[in-house]
């Protein structure tokens, strides 16, 4: 155990696979208290079992995101069972694949109403507590995904720039309050959430490599609890994306289209499934998702090929810039 977590105790959303679960494994065998929520109550009980292996106590509470009302009831039962909270991660979300076109409008509302307004109700509830107590710290997990887009994921990327946007308004209001809060950008992260996923392609899918562990996230998310940071990214690709995206938006765009038609897809035909959008699937209950890809080499090389392309532009600019106050100057008898 680590003195600094002794008698912490944080609320995560999302707990029973995925990123979810191994934050709280990773905050209880740290020594904080956890207070586990999602839909699916069986995988909450065994994940409390685990951490209270720890030595720690762990309060499970089946909560669907997407229903204010119950993320009230899981700040209530968070607070009658320890009397704080000191951190809040908005970490549940579902994942969706389609064009537009393809996709149930009923789907595109299920999922905003998860990802983005279940961020929001998570946020309303978590600051009140943080308003009475005078602290707390909020994490809000959007995706690399609310720093680019991609095709084939209008709803999904919608939902994490909301989630990014919304988040950077909230740090805004809340400065000088000793209360803050922050995003995690995770990059693809080896998890169920691949078995979950909402699919009207028509193909079934793969996540695109690099593929970085769920602990990985988790131990982001414990340095951010422990020292805020406004935002975080988690992956390189992620990172490098964002960069290549700001730099050239247009080739980046058609790069990562060429790239999901190839890479994102399996030569298999499927037929079109709303995952676990609407109800939670049984399957799909650990933190890792069992994941092993071979397209590593592709993104090396795109990412390499992006990284140069991007130092290129830099150079060309800092060069321009160079030129332009030389001009001015010259102008101006300096």
């Amino acid at each position: 155990m680590d003195r600094i977590w002794k008698e912490k105790v944080i609320v995560i959303t999302g707990a029973s696979s995925g990123i979810g679960r191994a934050t709280a494994l990773l905050l209880a065998k740290k020594g904080a208290h956890v207070v586990l929520a999602a839909r699916r109550e069986e995988p909450l009980e065994e994940l409390a079992a685990e951490c209270e292996s720890h030595g720690v106590q762990a309060l499970m509470v089946p909560t669907d995101v997407s229903d204010a009302a119950a993320v009230r009831q899981l700040a209530e039962a968070a607070v009658e069972a320890f009397g704080h909270f000191d951190g809040w991660v908005n970490n549940a979300g579902v994942y969706m694949l389609g064009s537009l076109e393809e996709t149930p409008d009923e789907a595109f509302r299920q999922l905003m109403e998860t990802n983005f307004f279940g961020t929001v109700s998570g946020a309303r509830v978590a600051l009140a507590q943080f308003r009475r107590q005078g602290y707390g710290t909020l994490i809000n997990v959007s995706s690399t995904f609310g720093a680019v887009p991609a095709p084939y994921l209008s709803a999904y990327v919608a939902s994490k720039f909301a989630v990014r946007g919304f988040s950077a308004s909230l740090r805004q209001e809340l400065m000088n309050t000793g209360i803050d809060v922050c995003t995690v950008m995770p990059a693809a992260i080896d998890t169920p959430l691949w078995r979950h996923t909402a699919n009207y392609t028509g193909w079934r899918i793969r996540p695109v490599e690099p593929v970085y562990t769920p602990e990985r996230v988790a131990r982001t998310i414990l340095r951010v609890l422990r020292n805020p940071q406004d935002e975080v990214m988690v992956g390189g690709s992620g990172k490098s994306f964002s960069a290549m995206h700001n730099l050239m938006p247009g080739a980046f765009e058609r790069t990562m289209k060429s790239g999901t038609d190839v890479l994102h897809f399996k030569n298999q035909r499927q037929g079109p499934t709303s995952g676990n959008v609407f109800q939670p699937m049984e399957e799909g209950v650990t933190a890792s998702g069992g994941y092993h890809g071979t397209g590593k080499t592709w993104l090396r090389r795109l990412l390499v090929a992006g990284g140069l392309a991007a130092a290129a532009v830099t150079l060309r600019r800092r060069a321009a810039e160079r030129h332009l106050e030389a001009r001015l100057a010259h102008a101006l008898g300096a």
